[in-house]
């Protein structure tokens, strides 16, 4: 079977370790992958992003601790995909998405690579939304 739209499984699978309260979710690994967790663990919904490489061929793991309050809340309360691969949604630097009022993230595939929605009005740039996190 493959694998239309890889990005929607990244989030279905975090989405669905949070809701399960499992300390560490694994899905397979690429770059794109790698970048969009790196982001979300700077705005500090995730613990640690560690890409494991099994020791007998076979193909690298990216491992995401996911992140709870003292209370054992998630911080990630909600993830959903806005662009598809059945329609593209994209943004100039005038009108990057604000989610929820400013208290959420949004992902934007750049020409400098991906970046947070405040990222890319730093530096001025537009590109494809990738997903939306509160």
């Amino acid at each position: 079977m493959s694998m239309t739209d890889p990005i929607a499984d990244m989030l279905t699978r975090i989405r669905n370790a949070v809701r399960a309260r499992h300390p560490r979710v694994e899905m397979p690994h690429s770059k794109v992958k790698e970048h969009l967790a790196g982001i979300l663990k700077r705005e500090g919904y995730l613990d640690a992003v560690a890409v494991v490489r099994p020791k007998e061929g076979g193909f690298p793991v990216l491992r995401i601790a996911l992140r709870y309050t003292p209370e054992g809340a998630p911080l990630i309360s909600g993830l959903e995909r806005v662009s598809k691969p059945g329609r593209r949604v994209y943004c100039s630097k005038s009108d990057i998405p604000k989610v929820l009022g400013g208290l959420g993230v949004s992902v934007v595939s750049t020409s400098r690579g991906l970046m947070s929605g405040e990222e890319c009005a730093k530096a001025g740039v537009g590109g494809e939304v990738l997903c939306n996190i509160w």
